[in-house]
């Protein structure tokens, strides 16, 4: 046999076994190309980097326990507010930076994933997770919630307002809370937004209804938060008597000295979907798909309710010991996506209704 037949023989046996090989033994036909989602299996390692608007606490915990389930490390940018995460994702476009964004309300994650800025992928564990709670295709997954509540500030309260917490959210336009009040601020918070959306909601979306009621708090408010957990701080401090925000956070700093702030859940309030996203063209998208779903499971949603107070979307996973549920409170008929799709628009009515630029 000449050299050159034995190469030939060479070529065709090597690659006989080559497709032997590929399918198992079970057959000679060349196999398919991996499929998406298989190739989305592959072991994460590495490092990812993620945006959060999670609270200082609940990241090195929430963070540290990912990565030793998984080995995955983790570079974080904690801003806790969702508002300033959106628009530097929305900044960092054409060389993303972020891997993840994760917390803040989904009203924050929607419009990123309209812009073709983040990544679907639809998660196993996103089948425990009910419709209302994440979006169709996998652009963004809710896996918490929080009710919107109000915070006082006991001797101030006291001092200044006579002792009453409001019970309905027209309370908070008395005579007597003029400059006592701080308000997250609705631009750059999810709070301060989701607070807006709710009285439209509350008013039966009359818009001009709503934007009287805020001109009318405006005049009560002696500023707004650059961030939800900040404005906490500030009525804890005593800056102010009291202010709109998240049940879950307000009951994490109560427990710190219960006798200086307390916790009221106005009739008819909203609440915010807590959602993980992944941003499209990230350095590491295994590692941000193992976040997902790491972050989508029990021992995850337990541990986020021990850490913030925080509702867990899962169905097995308890409230905190004293956290107000969805089906314990009064909330409007809120209509996220109309509020998701409205965002910009209603925040710049607000800003022109109050004179803030």
């Amino acid at each position: 046999m000449t050299p050159e037949l034995d190469r030939r023989r060479f070529l065709m046996l090597a690659g006989a076994t080559a497709i032997v090989a590929a399918c198992g033994g079970a057959s000679t036909a060349p196999s398919a190309a991996p499929s998406a989602s298989a190739a989305g299996t592959a072991k994460a390692t590495g490092r990812i980097s993620i945006y959060s608007a999670l609270n200082e606490s609940t990241n090195n915990q929430l963070f540290a326990a990912f990565t030793k389930a998984t080995g995955v490390d983790v570079s974080a940018l904690p801003l806790a507010a969702a508002g300033d995460l959106q628009t530097k994702i929305t900044a960092e476009k054409n060389n993303p930076q972020a891997d993840i964004f994760v917390g803040g309300s989904s009203e924050f994650h929607d419009p990123l994933g309209k812009q073709g800025l983040l990544e679907a992928y639809q998660s196993p564990l996103a089948k425990d997770v009910a419709a209302q709670f994440k979006e169709a295709t996998g652009l963004w997954t809710g896996w918490y919630t929080g009710i919107f509540g109000f915070i006082s500030n006991t001797s101030r309260l006291n001092a200044d307002i006579g002792g009453k917490k409001p019970a309905t959210w027209d309370d908070l336009l008395e005579p007597a809370w003029k400059g006592k009040l701080i308000l997250p601020d609705p631009i750059k918070t999810g709070g301060g937004y989701i607070f807006i959306a709710t009285q439209i909601f509350r008013f039966n979306r009359n818009e001009t209804q709503a934007m009287d009621y805020m001109k009318k708090l405006h005049v009560n408010i002696l500023s707004y938060g650059p961030t939800s957990p900040g404005v906490i701080t500030s009525i804890s401090n005593g800056e102010a008597a009291g202010a709109p925000n998240w049940s879950h956070d307000i009951l994490t700093e109560k427990a710190k000295d219960p006798t200086r702030i307390d916790l009221t859940v106005p009739k008819d309030t909203g609440f915010e979907v807590g959602a993980v996203s992944i941003v499209k063209g990230g350095k590491n998208l295994p590692g941000a798909k193992a976040f997902v779903d790491w972050v989508l499971t029990k021992e995850a949603g337990d541990l986020n309710v021990k850490l913030s107070n925080r509702g867990s979307v899962r169905k097995d996973v308890s409230p905190a010991p004293g956290s107000p549920t969805l089906d314990q409170v009064s909330l409007v008929n809120y209509d996220r996506q109309w509020a998701t799709d409205n965002k910009t628009r209603i925040q710049k009515l607000w800003q022109t209704t109050v004179g803030i630029q």
